[in-house]
């Protein structure tokens, strides 16, 4: 193999050789590392489908964590690695390493994402070339024998297949996210409109969801508008069902169950939401989705590295950073649905 790079990326001399000496078949053991909630693990799914195809003889493991297994890709690994996360603080820094270790021996491991825990975990691993897309030039020597340079800017999953390409594979274009699950049978069209996220800081006003969801079920009246809670106690959609109340075509639903979350989304016409794992759904099941991205003193959303440039998936922001006004988000709607 060849490392295909002017610039953008960084190698070790100590790299170069080894890869240059390697063919894609012999590669025996490879190792992904995603410590990641559901979104970016759905996001992962390209990246692990290149891998099989580049490195067909390739066992490969997947390393995630205790407190981040839901939407795990089991479907297209050999097997699953999970670290001890941020919810067994009660574990020993031993135990920590000896689990690490259990990942066992690799021939290539690619770390996607930069962590301090994925970083120690490299380091246990010094005899396998080990592939990162960390954000500061420090972290790449230390850690890394290969890197490819991040942007916030740059769709997630293209940056992870950055690293693939780096290796001179040509990985599909569009990435193709072959989502398992049934589609929800519905009589009619609907829309789906996801309120939260990870915290209550980075959510579009609820105020201003009720209202654009009280003229859109006005505006498309042969639609359900279905408006999906979250599964914290604190992401109550009463505010926008009581704004909404005597109007037969707005809908609260309730659903834990992530087969019936991602039946949900496949049926669906349209997806609104914040930047949040329900909206990866719709990326990956390609069905429309409009992202809702805002900034703050706290935190700034990222709305390009989250936001796809192929497909019918659109993104509202304001230039200054407030939450977008309820009319710039219907406006994307209708661009999407007329």
């Amino acid at each position: 193999m060849k490392l295909w790079f002017g610039n953008g990326a960084w190698a070790s001399s100590r790299a170069i050789q080894r890869v240059h000496a390697l063919k894609p078949e012999q590669v025996r053991n490879i190792a992904v590392i995603r410590h990641a909630a559901l979104g970016d693990m759905i996001l992962t799914r390209p990246f692990l489908k290149e891998v099989r195809r580049c490195f067909p003889n390739a066992h490969i493991t997947l390393s995630i964590v205790t407190n981040y297994t839901r939407g795990t890709p089991e479907d297209l690994v050999d097997s699953v690695h999970i670290a001890y996360g941020k919810d067994r603080k009660d574990v020993s820094f031993r135990e920590q390493i000896k689990k690490g270790k259990e990942l066992g021996r690799q021939d290539i491991i690619f770390d996607l994402a930069a962590t301090h825990r994925s970083f120690w975990i490299c380091l246990l691993h010094r005899s396998a070339i080990r592939v990162g897309f960390p954000y500061h030039r420090l972290q790449r020597k230390l850690f890394y024998d290969v890197t490819v340079f991040r942007s916030d800017l740059n769709f997630e999953t293209d940056c992870l297949l950055d690293m693939l390409n780096l290796f001179g594979f040509v990985t599909s274009y569009p990435p193709a996210f072959d989502l398992p699950g049934d589609i929800r049978k519905a009589d009619k069209p609907y829309i789906v409109y996801f309120t939260s996220t990870s915290t209550p800081i980075r959510c579009w006003p609820m105020d201003r969801f009720a209202e654009l969801i009280r003229q859109n079920s006005q505006k498309y009246p042969d639609f359900d508008h279905f408006v999906l809670k979250g599964k914290e106690e604190w992401e109550s959609i009463d505010e926008i069902l009581a704004h909404n109340q005597g109007r037969k075509n707005v809908e609260g639903l309730d659903i834990r169950s992530l087969d019936e979350t991602i039946a949900l989304i496949k049926g669906a016409r349209l997806v609104v939401s914040n930047d949040t794992g329900i909206r990866h759904l719709a990326i990956s099941a390609c069905i429309p989705s409009v992202g809702v991205f805002f900034a703050s003193e706290r935190f700034t959303c990222l709305p390009f590295r989250y936001w796809p440039r192929y497909g019918p998936h659109k993104i509202v922001l304001d230039a200054d950073g407030l939450p977008p006004t309820v009319e710039a988000v219907s406006q994307a709607i209708s661009e999407l649905l007329d």
